[in-house]
């Protein structure tokens, strides 16, 4: 059965991200071959993966070499380094669908590139991106950046699990 997955902030061909968030490469070259082989790892042709911003620094026909490089059905919240180019740009470059606002899944899941505004008495998760290694405290908050998560796509049960309260009985 398929399965649905939530990443951000991959910055394909952004060599001064390996300074800026400590990654742990050597080269652009490098970050990006081991972000598709961890991508591919976990995700299968028939998912879905919900990208929420800031995929490629690279031309047009680089981006569309990694993005079919990538398994699934494959859908982009616009992030603030991706807005310029425009969503008929990012379809061109071979994802499925494009927004250029935050998307609500699931009734419950705010997706969204960066973090929204949530208080304690809102009933909702935001799952974002953009702020990299930082992390906000609380529960309505889940930054999906790879720096985060081993530079793999998380699954939505690995999430819920991680944000839903449990009920004991």
């Amino acid at each position: 059965m398929p399965d649905v997955f939530f990443t951000s902030d991959q910055h394909f061909g952004h060599k001064l991200i390996i300074d800026f968030e400590s990654r742990p490469f050597s080269s652009v070259e490098e970050m990006d071959q081991v972000m598709i082989r961890k991508w591919n790892a976990v995700v299968g042709a028939e998912d879905t993966v919900f990208h929420l911003g800031d995929f490629s620094f690279l031309n047009l026909e680089r981006t569309r070499d990694i993005v079919s490089a990538l398994n699934g059905y494959k859908i982009l919240i616009l992030g603030n380094h991706d807005r310029s180019r425009g969503r008929s740009w990012w379809l061109k470059a071979g994802f499925n669908e494009v927004s250029e606002y935050p998307i609500v899944y699931k009734d419950f899941f705010f997706l969204s590139h960066e973090p929204m505004y949530m208080n304690k008495h809102m009933p909702y998760v935001n799952v974002h991106g953009h702020i990299h290694g930082q992390k906000y405290e609380g529960n309505n908050h889940f930054n999906i950046c790879v720096e985060h998560w081993d530079y793999t796509p998380l699954s939505f049960s690995q999430i819920t699990d991680r944000v839903v309260v449990k009920e004991e009985g």
